[in-house]
């Protein structure tokens, strides 16, 4: 029976036996400076011998730490030569779990540019409404909906969601080119049982009667908002799903006000898979995307529709 010790520790030893630096170990492995000390200490202790001299803002070998180090980096040199060809295949495949909303009303009209800046890699996307769970299935990244904690995963927002009602201007025509938000009440909704509604109706100020509301109910947004598109009624959509539709004319919003739940959209991935390089290059290709439409959305939007009312919420989905 071999007696290793801990190999957290041997790891940590590694990288900061290489740089002769915590700092520099730190940032390589991901951990905090005080983290690093720690490990090494650790195996100091386990050891009962020094494997490095502090001094004055550096560290440096001892001899038994130079001595150990030699193998340990040979040992490492071996292992990382075993997890190669399976380090090879992973890198060429990408597995992408996502909102069925997310993914057809924004997701899967970008994703082709990413497969085709990378066509060695094979790019899937997964949609599931349900939480993907990261340490059991074949998943690398992400996107949820949701206040961003997530025990276990690194998470980068990538928008706020907001909402408001648009409409089709043919729709608007009909019902005499301009509305009050108590006149959506009169007139068809979409989704109409959308908590989203209420939210939005009662930032306006209306008074929500009792009764269930009545209209069709679609379930997802990226249905909802082709409905409205169709002429249909007026649906509570979120203007960055839709901006080409907006620029375009397809879609008008009559009201400048947005409103918010406190949710966002977040790029998530296991913690320990952070500097992972195909998750690196797809978190970098993924936030300028957003990026980009978010900054053209905003000459779309009226100054006021801006000022967004927030109705912050913990609850979470995927």
């Amino acid at each position: 029976m071999r007696q290793l010790p801990p190999l957290t520790a041997v790891r940590v030893f590694e990288s900061a036996a290489r740089h002769e630096n915590f700092t520099k170990a730190a940032a390589e492995l991901g951990m905090t400076q005080a983290a690093v000390s720690y490990q090494i200490k650790l195996l100091e202790e386990r050891l009962n011998v020094s494997l490095f001299r502090r001094e004055k803002r550096r560290v440096a070998l001892t001899d038994p730490g130079r001595r150990v180090a030699t193998e340990v980096g040979r040992a490492f040199d071996t292992l990382d030569g075993a997890f190669a060809s399976l380090r090879a295949e992973d890198e060429k495949a990408l597995n992408i779990t996502t909102s069925y909303t997310f993914a057809n009303t924004w997701f899967a009209w970008r994703l082709g540019a990413f497969q085709m800046a990378n066509p060695e890699m094979a790019v899937r996307l997964l949609t599931d409404d349900g939480l993907a769970d990261f340490a059991g299935e074949e998943v690398d990244i992400g996107v949820r909906t949701g206040m961003g904690e997530w025990p276990g995963l690194c998470a980068d927002l990538l928008f706020q969601v907001f909402f408001t009602p648009m409409c089709s201007p043919a729709f608007l025509e009909r019902h005499g080119g301009s509305l009050t938000p108590e006149d959506l009440l009169k007139v068809p909704r979409i989704g109409p049982e959308d908590p989203w509604w209420a939210v939005w109706l009662r930032d306006a100020g209306v008074t929500i009667p009792d009764e269930t509301p009545r209209g069709i109910r679609l379930g997802y947004q990226a249905h909802e908002g082709h409905a409205a598109m169709a002429g249909q009624g007026m649906a509570m959509l979120t203007p960055f799903f839709w901006r080409n539709d907006i620029a375009e004319g397809r879609l008008v919003c009559p009201f400048d006000q947005l409103s918010s739940r406190g949710w966002g959209y977040w790029l998530v991935y296991a913690e320990q898979r952070r500097n992972v390089p195909k998750i690196k290059r797809f978190r970098d290709w993924l936030l300028a995307e957003v990026r980009r439409d978010l900054a053209a959305l905003k000459p779309m939007m009226p100054a006021s529709m801006l000022e967004v009312h927030r109705h912050p919420s913990r609850a979470s989905a995927a």
